[in-house]
């Protein structure tokens, strides 16, 4: 069994769950299935929250650093946009093109945690699921820019899009492998 705290496994399946879920939700909102779209909205602000319960939660690891607590600082304004993302798009403050530039910016801080913080067996997973959704860095220029056209974007601002590849679907897997690592012996 891992060294990690016993918090660690119960946080990391939910994000791993809800990670997936929410991407899969967005499919579906694509697909056809329109109520869904506030489900997704919903469950990215909480992916956000349950990244920064991730992050605390090993940070409170033993190996705590200045290094790991500005990572961990990083994380929580990260944390912050992505509900702030939510919150524009669901009040109709802004649509959701300027909402998910938002939101990718939010989940763009918690990859440079995943980067700074990766270790172990799933260093390489953690790095490429983390480099992938610093991308959504691309789209902060967007931000400054209120783009919130999809239709009549730069396509520069579409790189920032593929953050959600991170985002949705590697960093979720890296938590449940790390939910899987950190499970009770027989």
């Amino acid at each position: 069994m891992s060294t990690e705290p016993r918090a660690v496994r119960p946080v990391a399946l939910a994000h791993g769950i809800v990670g997936l879920a929410t991407c899969l939700c967005l499919i579906l909102f694509y697909a056809g299935a329109d109520a869904l779209g506030a489900v997704n909205d919903v469950g990215n602000a909480v992916l956000g929250v349950l990244s920064l319960a991730m992050a605390w939660t090993l940070y409170a690891a033993p190996r705590r650093t200045s290094r790991a607590l500005v990572l961990l600082g990083l994380t929580a304004v990260g944390a912050a946009l992505t509900v702030v993302g939510t919150i524009l798009v669901m009040t109709g403050t802004t649509g959701f093109y300027l909402a998910g530039l938002w939101s990718s910016f939010g989940f763009a801080l918690i990859g440079i945690w995943l980067l700074g913080t990766a270790s172990g067996a799933l260093r390489r997973a953690g790095l490429i699921a983390g480099a992938v959704m610093t991308l959504g860095l691309l789209g902060v220029p967007g931000i400054l820019m209120g783009i919130d056209d999809m239709n009549t974007a730069p396509a520069w601002t579409f790189a920032a899009g593929f953050s959600w590849a991170g985002t949705y679907l590697l960093f979720p897997t890296w938590t449940l492998r790390l939910a899987a690592r950190n499970a009770p012996e027989a």
